[in-house]
């Protein structure tokens, strides 16, 4: 199957169980890296959900009040659940916890040549690899996300630079 990215070197797309948390922010962490370091065009970056409950949302307010306290731009970005296409559009798909990467493995077409990562597993603190999902609160809990995003993207980064 074609890939519809062929304009794109690389791409990432990061999926937690909603898109209102912790894979919009890792989405907004490395679309804004890459445009630090002046290579966004190379990337194609989005986020997705495994569960459909939240489709056509917008962000949760804690994960923009986050954005914007560590000086991030807010996503407007709206939650969507991944879809067969995604595995062949992207060369990185990346999971958040244990039950992410259970429904993005069952759901990888055998032809699909993308790899499934557990983000957590680039963190440089190595305390744990699972990305704590923060919702519906407090915003500390928001804030260790964004932490862990950030640092896992930072990696992430570097090695595909």
């Amino acid at each position: 199957m074609a890939s519809s990215s062929s304009n794109k070197n690389k791409s990432a797309l990061f999926i937690c169980l909603g898109n209102i948390c912790r894979s919009v922010m890792a989405e907004q962490i490395l679309r804004e890296l890459v445009e630090e370091k002046g290579v966004a065009d190379q990337w194609k970056i989005d986020s997705a959900a495994t569960a459909t409950y939240n489709i056509g949302n917008t962000p949760y307010n804690l994960t923009n009040e986050t954005l914007k306290k560590y000086n991030r731009k807010p996503s407007s970005h709206i939650a969507r659940q991944v879809t067969k296409q995604d595995y062949y559009d992207f060369h990185y798909l990346f999971g958040f916890d244990e039950d992410n990467m259970r429904q993005l493995k069952r759901r990888k077409p055998d032809d699909s040549k993308c790899q499934l990562i557990l983000l957590g597993d680039l963190d440089t603190d190595k305390s744990t690899n699972i990305i704590v999902d923060p919702y519906p609160g407090p915003l500390t809990d928001f804030e260790t996300a964004y932490e862990q995003c950030e640092r896992c993207c930072k990696v992430f980064l570097s090695q595909n630079e």
